[in-house]
């Protein structure tokens, strides 16, 4: 059974810098796409950011484009996103996606549908 778990949320000061984590586990099968998601409270669910694992393409959402950098570790069969200059509005849970048969350019962008397996969340808070 497949298995994502994210770690390495937290609270931070605006300005401040976060390294998010998503390890999976149960397959030895790269995905076709991965991807980071968030929820503010009293808000939907948002795409951050995309990755095509096989290719190393990456898609990032208006709002973080500049800021946040989504990579792979394929040795650790990890994810990461290094989230730089965080401000307030960026505060919310921190989901990690991936898909096994699905690529990232099948459907819209930020298409959940696209994804069959979700990490638990972790907690990402900036103050001002």
């Amino acid at each position: 059974q497949v298995q994502l778990v994210e770690s390495g949320g937290g609270s931070v000061q605006a300005g401040g810098s976060l390294r998010l984590s998503c390890a999976a586990s149960g397959t030895t099968y790269r995905p076709y796409c991965m991807g980071w998601f968030r929820q503010a409270p009293g808000k939907e669910r948002e795409g951050v950011a995309e990755m095509t694992a096989r290719g190393g393409s990456t898609y990032y959402a208006d709002s973080v484009k500049g800021r946040f950098t989504i990579s792979q570790d394929d040795a650790e069969n990890t994810l990461y996103l290094q989230m730089n200059s965080l401000n307030p509005e960026d505060t919310a849970m921190y989901y990690c996606a991936a898909s096994w048969n699905t690529n990232c350019n099948s459907g819209s962008r930020w298409a959940e549908s696209k994804y069959n397996y979700w990490g638990q969340g972790t907690q990402v808070t900036v103050s001002s």
